[in-house]
């Protein structure tokens, strides 16, 4: 993997895990969701090489999992 999508990754991961640690008083479907879309932009931009798109539809289908698992 290049250094740039490496960076990229780490990232995400890094600023998806800080602003999780703030939803202490969020539901657990709340953070299911909330997991499951960071979860899924990491995946996205793996999957896609870096690309803003495929970061922002592994948000979203992985926002829907994570909610859907939830219930």
């Amino acid at each position: 993997m290049k250094t740039i999508q490496k960076i990229t990754v780490i990232s995400i991961t890094v600023c998806a895990l800080a602003a999780m640690s703030g939803c202490s008083n969020m539901s657990r479907r709340d953070k299911n969701t909330a997991v499951g879309a960071g979860i899924g932009a990491v995946a996205g931009a793996v999957l896609t090489g870096g690309s803003g798109i495929g970061t922002a539809g592994g948000a979203a289908v992985g926002g829907v999992i994570g909610h859907q698992i939830g219930r």
